[in-house]
């Protein structure tokens, strides 16, 4: 498991490697809390991720939320595993940007 936050001068990336999961929850908030304080928009990068959990899942919903309630917004970069995605919509989150993503 790995979890970076890269700021660049108009946006936040996140990169989640390897299984995310309730073990890494308090990691993944307190990045993505940097990423919504710095006041950029926010991109997530899964392409290095094995697993998200629903824990994973709730705190980049509510991410996302709290992005575009500040007229800010999470996007994806790159690819998404199509175990992920498989994940994301079992878990009822296909409106949510993974679960419409595509590979």
């Amino acid at each position: 498991m790995s979890l970076t936050l890269d700021q660049g001068e108009a946006l936040c990336l996140i990169r989640l490697k390897g299984e995310i999961d309730i073990t890494t929850a308090a990691d993944l908030k307190k990045l993505l809390l940097q990423a919504l304080a710095s006041g950029k928009d926010m991109c997530v990068d899964l392409e290095c991720a094995t697993g998200l959990d629903v824990t994973a899942l709730q705190l980049l919903w509510a991410a996302d939320r709290e992005a575009r309630g500040s007229g800010r917004s999470l996007k994806l970069a790159g690819p998404v595993p199509e175990e992920i995605l498989a994940a994301v919509n079992d878990a009822g989150f296909e409106s949510f940007p993974i679960g419409s993503a595509r590979k």
